[in-house]
């Protein structure tokens, strides 16, 4: 082996050494952290919800009502598993 060679040897193993040395130190990550705050979720009566599904069953075909109310029980969905520890 040439002198040439041996010096880029070592050259290569200060790298690795000094590579695995400074990526020892990383151990944070670098997305930051943020407080995850849930909507409450309002409870409805037996009463109310049942009254609710009856002016709903009045409202025409294809409502606009009815599609909000659909995605606003998703939303509640998601709230309730927000909130689940």
């Amino acid at each position: 082996m040439t002198s040439n060679a041996r010096c880029s040897m070592r050259q290569l193993g200060v790298l690795a050494i000094a590579t695995i040395s400074l990526t020892a130190c990383a151990t944070a990550t670098s997305e930051p952290r943020m407080a995850t705050v849930c909507p409450p979720v309002v409870e409805y009566s037996r009463e109310f919800q049942a009254r609710a599904a009856d002016e709903l069953d009045l409202l025409p075909e294809g409502s606009a009502i009815a599609e909000m109310l659909a995605d606003y029980s998703v939303m509640r969905d998601q709230a309730r598993a927000c909130s689940r520890p």
